[in-house]
Protein backbone atom coordinates (compact mmCIF):
# COMPACT_ATOMS: atom_id res chain seq x y z
CA UNK A 1 0.00 0.00 0.00
CA UNK A 2 1.76 3.09 -0.84
CA UNK A 3 0.98 6.56 0.81
CA UNK A 4 2.08 9.90 0.50
CA UNK A 5 1.95 13.13 -0.49
CA UNK A 6 3.46 14.97 -3.71
CA UNK A 7 6.45 13.17 -5.21
CA UNK A 8 7.51 11.26 -1.62
CA UNK A 9 5.52 7.47 -1.79
CA UNK A 10 6.10 5.41 1.21
CA UNK A 11 5.42 1.78 0.52
CA UNK A 12 4.75 -0.39 3.54
CA UNK A 13 5.75 -3.78 3.47
CA UNK A 14 3.58 -6.93 3.25
CA UNK A 15 6.41 -8.54 5.91
CA UNK A 16 5.48 -7.17 9.82
CA UNK A 17 8.79 -4.84 10.67
CA UNK A 18 11.33 -6.67 13.09
CA UNK A 19 14.56 -9.08 12.25
CA UNK A 20 14.36 -12.01 10.59
CA UNK A 21 17.12 -14.95 10.45
CA UNK A 22 17.12 -17.28 7.18
CA UNK A 23 16.25 -20.81 7.90
CA UNK A 24 18.65 -22.67 5.82
CA UNK A 25 16.50 -26.16 6.26
CA UNK A 26 13.42 -24.73 4.59
CA UNK A 27 15.56 -22.00 1.89
CA UNK A 28 18.10 -22.69 -1.00
CA UNK A 29 20.76 -20.91 -2.46
CA UNK A 30 21.01 -22.11 -6.57
CA UNK A 31 22.55 -20.96 -9.72
CA UNK A 32 22.24 -22.40 -13.32
CA UNK A 33 25.00 -21.44 -15.92
CA UNK A 34 25.32 -22.86 -19.39
CA UNK A 35 28.06 -25.77 -20.31
CA UNK A 36 29.29 -25.98 -23.55
CA UNK A 37 26.78 -23.28 -24.90
CA UNK A 38 23.86 -26.25 -25.01
CA UNK A 39 22.85 -26.98 -21.89
CA UNK A 40 22.16 -25.54 -18.37
CA UNK A 41 24.16 -26.93 -15.45
CA UNK A 42 22.38 -26.57 -12.39
CA UNK A 43 23.84 -26.24 -8.97
CA UNK A 44 23.65 -24.98 -5.04
CA UNK A 45 25.11 -24.06 -1.93
CA UNK A 46 24.08 -26.10 1.33
CA UNK A 47 25.55 -24.14 4.01
CA UNK A 48 24.46 -20.90 4.36
CA UNK A 49 22.82 -18.03 6.96
CA UNK A 50 21.16 -14.75 6.76
CA UNK A 51 19.21 -11.79 8.03
CA UNK A 52 16.52 -9.43 7.21
CA UNK A 53 16.18 -6.38 9.25
CA UNK A 54 12.50 -4.87 8.01
CA UNK A 55 11.45 -1.36 8.59
CA UNK A 56 7.84 0.28 8.52
CA UNK A 57 8.63 1.78 5.59
CA UNK A 58 9.54 -0.92 2.81
CA UNK A 59 13.24 1.24 1.60
CA UNK A 60 14.38 0.99 4.72
CA UNK A 61 14.85 -2.77 5.17
CA UNK A 62 17.79 -4.48 4.91
CA UNK A 63 19.23 -7.57 3.97
CA UNK A 64 22.57 -9.61 4.74
CA UNK A 65 23.64 -12.88 3.93
CA UNK A 66 26.70 -15.25 4.14
CA UNK A 67 27.04 -18.60 2.03
CA UNK A 68 30.19 -21.17 2.82
CA UNK A 69 31.80 -21.87 -0.72
CA UNK A 70 32.70 -25.68 -0.19
CA UNK A 71 29.07 -26.53 0.50
CA UNK A 72 28.92 -26.27 -3.28
CA UNK A 73 27.10 -29.06 -4.87
CA UNK A 74 26.78 -29.47 -8.40
CA UNK A 75 25.54 -34.00 -8.16
CA UNK A 76 28.93 -34.03 -9.30
CA UNK A 77 32.12 -34.30 -6.89
CA UNK A 78 34.75 -34.37 -9.37
CA UNK A 79 33.07 -31.06 -11.52
CA UNK A 80 32.40 -29.97 -6.99
CA UNK A 81 35.90 -30.50 -6.12
CA UNK A 82 37.25 -28.49 -9.77
CA UNK A 83 35.00 -25.45 -8.65
CA UNK A 84 36.51 -25.03 -5.46
CA UNK A 85 39.96 -24.99 -6.76
CA UNK A 86 42.14 -21.87 -7.95
CA UNK A 87 40.06 -21.99 -11.17
CA UNK A 88 37.08 -21.15 -9.67
CA UNK A 89 36.07 -19.94 -6.32
CA UNK A 90 39.60 -20.86 -5.03
CA UNK A 91 38.06 -21.65 -1.38
CA UNK A 92 41.30 -22.11 0.00
CA UNK A 93 41.68 -18.02 -0.37
CA UNK A 94 37.81 -16.82 -0.29
CA UNK A 95 35.65 -18.92 1.99
CA UNK A 96 32.76 -17.35 1.68
CA UNK A 97 30.20 -15.24 -0.54
CA UNK A 98 28.61 -12.26 1.11
CA UNK A 99 25.46 -9.93 -0.02
CA UNK A 100 24.83 -6.60 1.87
CA UNK A 101 21.81 -4.83 0.93
CA UNK A 102 22.63 -0.86 -0.34
CA UNK A 103 18.95 -0.06 -1.48
CA UNK A 104 15.87 -1.46 -1.34
CA UNK A 105 13.43 0.13 -4.33
CA UNK A 106 9.88 -0.66 -3.58
CA UNK A 107 7.46 -2.06 -6.68
CA UNK A 108 4.40 -2.53 -4.45
CA UNK A 109 3.90 -3.78 -0.78
CA UNK A 110 5.08 -7.45 -2.14
CA UNK A 111 8.20 -7.12 -4.59
CA UNK A 112 10.65 -5.19 -4.93
CA UNK A 113 14.22 -5.01 -6.35
CA UNK A 114 17.11 -4.43 -4.22
CA UNK A 115 20.84 -3.63 -4.62
CA UNK A 116 23.29 -4.91 -3.07
CA UNK A 117 27.18 -5.36 -2.63
CA UNK A 118 28.30 -9.42 -3.44
CA UNK A 119 31.81 -10.33 -2.65
CA UNK A 120 33.47 -13.29 -3.94
CA UNK A 121 36.19 -14.13 -5.36
CA UNK A 122 37.86 -11.51 -3.26
CA UNK A 123 35.78 -9.04 -5.67
CA UNK A 124 32.70 -6.27 -4.63
CA UNK A 125 30.14 -5.70 -6.87
CA UNK A 126 26.88 -4.50 -7.23
CA UNK A 127 24.24 -7.18 -8.16
CA UNK A 128 20.61 -6.75 -8.27
CA UNK A 129 17.71 -8.94 -6.64
CA UNK A 130 14.36 -8.85 -7.91
CA UNK A 131 12.08 -9.95 -4.53
CA UNK A 132 8.73 -10.61 -4.22
CA UNK A 133 7.00 -12.25 -0.73
CA UNK A 134 5.47 -15.32 -1.43
CA UNK A 135 3.67 -15.19 2.36
CA UNK A 136 3.61 -15.00 6.25
CA UNK A 137 2.39 -17.77 8.55
CA UNK A 138 2.76 -19.05 12.07
CA UNK A 139 4.28 -22.81 12.20
CA UNK A 140 2.87 -25.15 14.24
CA UNK A 141 5.61 -24.10 16.72
CA UNK A 142 4.63 -20.57 16.92
CA UNK A 143 7.32 -19.17 14.62
CA UNK A 144 6.38 -16.32 13.00
CA UNK A 145 7.82 -16.95 9.18
CA UNK A 146 7.74 -15.15 5.61
CA UNK A 147 8.45 -16.70 2.44
CA UNK A 148 10.33 -14.94 0.07
CA UNK A 149 11.71 -15.64 -3.46
CA UNK A 150 14.84 -13.52 -4.99
CA UNK A 151 16.50 -14.28 -8.64
CA UNK A 152 18.85 -12.29 -10.44
CA UNK A 153 22.07 -12.37 -12.94
CA UNK A 154 25.61 -12.02 -12.11
CA UNK A 155 28.62 -13.00 -14.82
CA UNK A 156 31.65 -14.81 -13.05
CA UNK A 157 33.92 -12.66 -14.82
CA UNK A 158 33.14 -9.60 -13.06
CA UNK A 159 34.72 -11.27 -9.94
CA UNK A 160 37.69 -12.31 -11.91
CA UNK A 161 36.49 -15.56 -12.44
CA UNK A 162 37.93 -16.09 -15.79
CA UNK A 163 38.67 -19.87 -16.08
CA UNK A 164 37.15 -21.65 -19.80
CA UNK A 165 37.97 -23.55 -22.54
CA UNK A 166 37.35 -22.67 -26.23
CA UNK A 167 35.50 -25.00 -28.28
CA UNK A 168 35.83 -25.94 -32.12
CA UNK A 169 32.13 -24.69 -32.55
CA UNK A 170 33.16 -21.28 -31.00
CA UNK A 171 31.13 -22.34 -27.71
CA UNK A 172 32.92 -22.14 -24.34
CA UNK A 173 32.86 -24.94 -22.01
CA UNK A 174 31.32 -23.03 -19.49
CA UNK A 175 29.37 -19.56 -19.41
CA UNK A 176 29.95 -16.25 -17.90
CA UNK A 177 26.29 -15.49 -17.10
CA UNK A 178 24.71 -17.34 -13.82
CA UNK A 179 21.36 -17.24 -13.29
CA UNK A 180 21.32 -17.17 -9.11
CA UNK A 181 17.82 -17.72 -7.74
CA UNK A 182 16.68 -17.76 -3.94
CA UNK A 183 14.17 -19.40 -2.14
CA UNK A 184 13.84 -17.91 1.85
CA UNK A 185 11.91 -19.15 4.42
CA UNK A 186 13.12 -17.00 7.63
CA UNK A 187 11.77 -16.62 11.07
CA UNK A 188 10.37 -13.44 12.85
CA UNK A 189 13.32 -13.23 15.93
CA UNK A 190 12.27 -11.68 19.50
CA UNK A 191 13.85 -8.56 20.49
CA UNK A 192 16.91 -9.29 22.10
CA UNK A 193 17.25 -12.66 20.83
Amino acid sequence: MATGTGSTTRTRSAVPTGTWRVDPVHSSVQFAVKHMGIATVRGKFTRFEGTLDVGGDLSSSKAYGKVDVSSIDTDEPDRDAHLRSADFFDVEHYPEITYESTRVVPLDAESSTVHGNLTMHGVTKEVRLEVVVEGTDTDPWGNERVGLSASGILHRSDFDMKFNQALGSGNLLVGDKVNVSLDISAVRQEPGS
